[in-house]
């Protein structure tokens, strides 16, 4: 067996694959991987990937080829590439594009040239019910409502389909990006934000239309959102986190592209507005009277003849919508996020009915480029008072992550924190409202929860904007879709257990481009030796495949780390 010990990468038969982080080409290495693979566990030394039909997959959709991964994998391995590892990549990336979703005279058909891979899905007793007719050797002929459900089917099974059925083209609307903003200021898109809505919009074609856009929170998705539906000139129905982001969606759309106001509806809890560009919430979309009532309001996909549907946030999707989703596979759909992670494990739902990865662009590279701000990640851990530890001790698993997470020991920290970045527009987010609450009264900063009235979440917003309030505490509803530029310091006191896509967006708040350095710092305070500083591993994983370190430093040390001795 060849043996190169300067190479970084260990390959294993069980797919896994591991990085050294201590070589001098672990960053190139990572920023190749990554595309392929998706990272597991990341301590100091060695980090952990795993390459899965799924993470193949997406590689495949976005044009990798299997030469392409084994060439890195061989030329950046310390061992020669297992046989079966190679045998598995040239496989899985073999099934992408091997069944195809296609129209023929009007029919919906399956068609591929493995004629025993035909026979074995027409053999299949889930997929039967959906086959109008099977003579064909080289093709199934398709209920024609089955679109969605099929392509959801034959994943599960290990076959993703390439969709090339086409698309209807929905009622026409007449729109256009600006050259110039409301305030005068010149507008252009960034080179990866026209590649972006190039990529998914692919000349019109079939070959286009579906997918997800995978860029950092600050990189500007609602710009390429927008320049997609520059493309299509259609009809567009926008689904959104929350409130705030339908608002923000529709002050972006009014500032920077040719829709009068007048032709933009918000669909919410407030208002019912059906409009040429309509803008809605997951919440709105899954709410129902009882848990065994139907869902009112999901006949929103079928209130207009939408050219494209856009799911911001695309990996939050709530599983009603998916369902509907999968009714509606003619539509165009458009998924943005920063991160294709779910913490449900749904992410081949997204492949199957949203679909495929169509673009990604490591955080890192737009850092290099000034598009994003730099972040320095810092873990602080405190330690747990004596007064907590016997009732932390005798609690279950979850208790025990709360107890942890509402330490009161984490104040002092706070309050260095504030004294440190004294100057500084800075962002306090949480997951217990008791906790911020407390912490609000002990540093008498101003509280934004889901209680909290839009207009008075408006109020501080703005006034966070205008540098009249420098400290703003706020609880999960941070996580998403907050346009407060100026925030270059966070400080997570609580989170959502071991939420990877969460821990992404809380650092995405502060990552927006600023002036004076360019720089962000995001501190994370958890309770020492506890569920919580276990569950902190784990949310740090994806920012860490995107190449953020993070600093660990115990609370007694925190003024030598700020003079940089340690």
């Amino acid at each position: 067996m060849a043996y190169n010990s300067t190479n970084p990468l260990i390959v294993q038969g069980d797919k896994t694959v591991l990085l050294e982080v201590n070589n001098a080409l672990y960053e190139e290495v990572r920023d190749e991987i990554s595309g392929f693979a998706e990272l597991e566990k990341s301590p100091e030394y060695i980090h952990t990937y795993r390459i899965s039909p799924l993470s193949l997959w997406n590689a495949a959709s976005s044009g990798l080829r299997a030469e392409y991964i084994i060439g890195i994998l061989e030329r950046y391995g310390k061992f020669d590439l297992p046989q079966n590892v190679r045998a598995d990549i040239e496989d899985n990336v073999k099934r992408f594009g091997k069944i195809r979703l296609e129209r023929h005279d009007g029919e919906l058909m399956l068609v591929s040239e493995d004629r025993y891979l035909i026979a074995e899905i027409a053999a299949n007793k889930k997929v039967a019910p959906y086959i109008k007719d099977n003579t064909n050797p080289f093709r199934l002929t398709i209920d024609k409502g089955s679109r969605g459900h099929i392509k959801h089917l034959l994943i599960k099974l290990g076959f993703p389909v390439e969709d090339l059925a086409g698309y209807a083209e929905g009622a026409h609307f007449d729109l256009a990006l600006r050259h110039t903003d409301c305030k005068g200021n010149k507008l252009h898109l960034r080179d990866y934000q026209i590649e972006a809505a190039d990529v998914f919009y692919a000349g019109g074609s079939d070959k286009g239309g579906c997918g997800v856009i995978v860029l950092p929170c600050g990189a500007g998705k609602t710009f390429v959102g927008m320049a997609v539906m520059d493309r299509l000139k259609s009809e567009t129905l926008i689904l959104t986190t929350n409130i705030t982001a339908l608002r923000q969606w529709k002050s972006e759309l009014i500032d920077k592209t040719t829709v009068p106001e007048d032709c933009i509806g918000e669909y919410s809890g407030e208002i019912k507005e059906i409009k040429p560009i309509t803008i809605s919430t997951y919440q709105i979309l899954t709410h129902r009277n009882d848990k065994a009532g139907d869902f009112p309001h999901l006949d929103i996909f079928n209130r207009k003849d939408w050219g494209i549907i856009i799911y911001d946030e695309v990996h939050l999707l709530p599983a009603p919508v998916f369902r509907k989703t999968a009714e509606i596979q003619a539509k165009r759909r458009l998924g943005l996020t920063a991160t294709l992670v779910r913490e449900d494990g749904m992410e081949e739902d997204v492949f199957s009915l949203i679909g495929p990865k169509k673009y990604d662009m490591p955080w890192k590279t737009l850092e290099k480029k000034g598009w994003i701000a730099s972040a320095c990640c810092t873990e602080v851990r405190v330690a747990m008072p004596e007064s907590l530890r016997m009732q932390y001790s005798i609690s279950e698993s979850r208790q025990k992550f709360r107890i942890a997470s509402e330490n009161s020991e984490k104040i002092p920290i706070i309050r260095k924190l504030l004294e440190r970045h004294v100057s500084d527009n800075v962002l306090i987010i949480g997951q217990y409202i008791e906790q911020l609450n407390i912490i609000a009264e002990e540093i008498k900063a101003p509280i934004i929860t889901g209680k909290t009235s839009n207009d008075e979440r408006i109020k501080l917003y703005g006034e966070f904007k205008r540098g009249l309030i420098k400290v703003l505490i706020v609880s999960k509803v941070a996580n998403f879709a907050i346009d407060l530029p100026d925030a270059n310091v966070a400080i997570q006191i609580s989170g959502t257990f071991g939420s990877r896509q969460e821990e992404a967006q809380r650092l995405g708040r502060i990552l927006r481009p600023k002036s004076g350095g360019n720089r962000a710092f995001f501190y994370s305070v958890v309770t020492a030796e506890s569920k919580e500083q276990e569950f902190a591993a784990n949310r740090q994983l994806f920012l860490t495949e995107q190449g953020y370190r993070y600093y660990i430093i115990n609370s007694d040390c925190i003024e030598q780390y700020f003079k940089g001795e340690l």
